[in-house]
């Protein structure tokens, strides 16, 4: 996906006034294969980031120690290693930990073309860290292993190796307890899972059922009905959570104004995207952004 990933020692981009900083994948060339793993401390400092922040590509994390928290979209997960977590394109993320240590695999959108429906497990994966048992962390472990060992050493047909276990990875780590998979119509699925991807891309700035249908290539009336078979849940209601989530990172992240935020996500009109967001919070965009410095809730999975 253009823009995505950088060469090695390329300068991070500078944000935004009032914006979060927004990370690309470094690659080992121009034509490289958008994926890279290694450990905390081969990836280097930046996995490790303390500060709030985005990305353009996808991270897997399995975290085998560490005492702290990991803050996803503002909501802390304490860390109970061995542990697995999803970071998707447009989440923002930071470690609040000591003695972090593991490993981390990163890959942007395009890692996935052969398997599509692996973004939605993806998506799945990515509501909260996840605990693993004994046997799923001795799993991860060796697939993340295999990852590693052939992106460092692997010869000819690499990047099919490469495709396959990370496919083999993402759909074992769907089977993880609690991990619900309704396995709707393949076409419904397929609409579905494009749908929650453009939603977690807040830089195209498409807040409308109707210019999602558009950008997907269905009617309105399809996706709707596409959506709620895939979800359970209308697309209207998944907008709604995105536009508000979106709207928390800019009032929690960055110092941009309640009408720039409004902006930002679909709303030309300050006043309303003020109702709308005390409807959707029972809180103000003043309000949220005055008590943001109290700790967030703690959950523990």
């Amino acid at each position: 996906m253009r823009g995505t990933t950088v060469l090695p020692r390329t300068p991070c981009l500078e944000p935004k006034a009032g914006e979060l900083p927004l990370h690309r994948l470094e690659v080992r060339a121009p034509d490289a294969l958008p994926f890279t793993v290694g450990t905390f401390d081969t990836i280097g400092p930046m996995s490790r980031a303390a500060f709030p922040h985005r990305h353009t590509f996808y991270e897997i994390v399995h975290v085998t120690g560490g005492t702290g928290d990991h803050v996803i979209d503002f909501t802390r997960w304490e860390l109970a290693p061995p542990q697995l977590a999803v970071i998707t394109p447009g989440q923002v993320h930071h470690w609040d930990a000591r003695e972090l240590s593991g490993f981390v695999v990163l890959f942007t959108d395009d890692f996935l073309l052969e398997h599509p429906s692996d973004r939605e497990t993806l998506r799945r994966l990515s509501q909260q860290p996840w605990r693993l048992d004994e046997r799923a962390a001795e799993e991860t472990a060796r697939m993340v292993a295999e990852l590693d060992e052939e992106f460092r050493c692997g010869g000819q047909g690499t990047d099919s190796v490469l495709r396959a276990l990370m496919h083999v990875l993402i759909v074992r780590a769907g089977r993880l307890p609690g991990l619900a998979d309704p396995r709707p119509p393949a076409r419904a699925q397929a609409v579905g899972t494009e749908f929650a991807r453009l939603l977690g891309r807040p830089d195209l700035g498409l807040w409308s059922v109707g210019a999602l249908a558009e950008r997907i290539g269905v009617t309105p009336g399809y996706l709707t009905d596409a959506v709620k078979t895939a979800t359970g849940r209308t697309a209207a209601q998944l907008m709604r959570e995105a536009r508000t989530r979106e709207a928390k990172r800019f009032l929690r992240g960055t110092d941009l104004t309640v009408r720039q935020v409004a902006s930002r996500v679909g709303f030309a009109d300050p006043a309303y995207f003020c109702r709308f967001f005390r409807r959707e919070t029972g809180l103000s965009p003043g309000d949220y952004r005055r008590t943001g410095d109290a700790p967030p809730e703690i959950h523990h999975d």
